[in-house]
């Protein structure tokens, strides 16, 4: 067993429902086999435990680790292409690169680089867009798996408009999903998403192909796009008679409880309703949304239906694996929006990072908070002496206002150790 000291601040109860983030600035966490066993202020747990070995993480804050609702693997060599709207962008940016993970070689090398910036970022658990090539898919398996990410992903299928090697069939689709789920859903920390591009890119038969693969693998998860971009969302709606973005998917039977879809920005209230009514996930992607000027998230209008709601990067789009950069931004899209926004503290970011993804995933009863009874998913964000994030942190009235100081301030170089069941995965470079 290993005694962790440190300032412990987590959100196991919902600051969107009334809860406050749970403090203790010089607590202690027990764990065991890499689970966590007690919790309490340090000089009681040492008290208790008198013989177990100490990791002193003071300084800082720790946190649990950050949860990724929605990343993609393919993209992370081509993060900072701005100034294009999404399908402009995904035509000259996104789908060149992804095409070129038909090369298995190339494929593990971005594999290795997508890996490391989860790690590098904090990020412990993620449910990651993968590729169109199956054996990329298992590229990106095998190297969450050496590194211990816990990471739901899958197959990329698309049927029509995008490049011809992007391109697949229904039935090759489902073949090709069965066989990686066969090898990857459930070995370890690997779960398996049936994973449509979008529905402008996937026919009705290509749908229909995803609900038999949803069907056939127990457990597996759905992830797709919806209601990102006005032009996109218009050319839904021409392509499947009128209906709306949502229920392109839900006709096929492939929104429920594990179903995450990927940024809302254009809702319409038919549609909130059906995901509260299916119990399924948003992906709020804040800086991918301003970057390529998608809109402001209507996070008011989603919480007021009901919809749950947590948060993803979307690298490419997005700027970086950060999820405390995510959360800075989320608050900014709820200050512009004004009297239409939701008014946002460090707790509820923390929450949206953390507890919400956990519970997004299905996996709040193992990881999200650090409560005893659950995973040792952990970071220690503890900034380099001298950085302006130390001095924040120094000088913050408390722990809460240090986590606001840390969503202001920090990024990945200010992360100086992350651990899955108790197990180290990452540190600052010369550490």
């Amino acid at each position: 067993m290993t005694l962790v000291r440190g300032t412990l601040v987590d959100t196991p109860d919902d600051p969107f429902s009334g809860g406050t983030p749970r403090v203790e600035a010089d607590g202690g966490l027990l764990v065991r086999a890499g689970g966590i066993v007690d919790r309490g202020p340090f000089a009681e747990l040492r008290r208790r435990h008198g013989g177990e070995a100490v990791v002193d993480l003071s300084g800082g804050l720790v946190l649990p680790g950050f949860v990724d609702t929605h990343v993609h693997f393919p993209q992370v060599r081509v993060i900072g292409g701005l100034g294009m709207p999404l399908l402009d962008w995904l035509e000259r940016c996104a789908l060149p690169e992804e095409a070129r993970l038909a090369d298995p070689g190339y494929a593990r090398g971005v594999a290795r680089d997508f890996v490391s910036g989860l790690a590098q970022a904090g990020t412990t658990t993620a449910l990651v867009f993968g590729s169109h090539f199956a054996p990329a898919v298992d590229a990106l398996f095998a190297e969450a798996a050496r590194v211990g990410l816990r990471v739901t992903s899958g197959l990329v299928v698309s049927d029509r408009l995008l490049r011809d090697e992007l391109l697949s069939t229904p039935q090759r689709a489902h073949e090709e999903g069965l066989a990686l789920a066969g090898r990857w859903h459930g070995v370890g920390r690997n779960r398996y998403a049936v994973t449509p591009r979008f529905s402008l890119s996937c026919a009705d038969a290509m749908l229909d192909s995803c609900r038999s693969l949803l069907a056939d693998v127990p457990g597996a998860w759905f992830t797709s796009h919806v209601n990102e971009n006005d032009a996109e969302i218009a050319a839904v709606a021409a392509l499947f008679d009128g209906c709306s973005y949502l229920e392109t998917y839900d006709r096929h039977g492939l929104i429920g409880r594990r179903s995450v879809l990927a940024h809302n920005v254009h809702p319409g209230d038919d549609e909130l309703k059906l995901l509260a009514d299916r119990d399924a996930t948003v992906a709020h992607c804040p800086t991918s949304n301003a970057a390529l000027g998608s809109g402001l998230f209507p996070l008011k209008r989603h919480l007021s239906a009901g919809v749950r709601v947590a948060l993803g990067s979307d690298v490419g789009a997005g700027t970086g694996f950060s999820l405390l950069k995510e959360g800075l931004q989320a608050y900014f899209v709820q200050q512009l929006l004004g009297v239409e926004g939701v008014h946002l503290t460090a707790g509820h970011l923390l929450h949206l990072a953390t507890s919400a993804g956990a519970e997004a995933l299905g996996l709040g009863d193992q990881v999200g908070d650090l409560g005893i009874g659950k995973r040792f998913d952990a970071v220690w964000l503890r900034p380099p002496p001298g950085s302006t994030l130390d001095v924040a942190l120094r000088s913050a009235a408390g722990p809460e206002d240090a986590l606001a100081k840390a969503f202001a301030l920090g990024s990945p170089a200010d992360i100086a150790g992350v651990w899955v069941e108790g197990q180290p995965i990452g540190a600052r470079p010369g550490e």
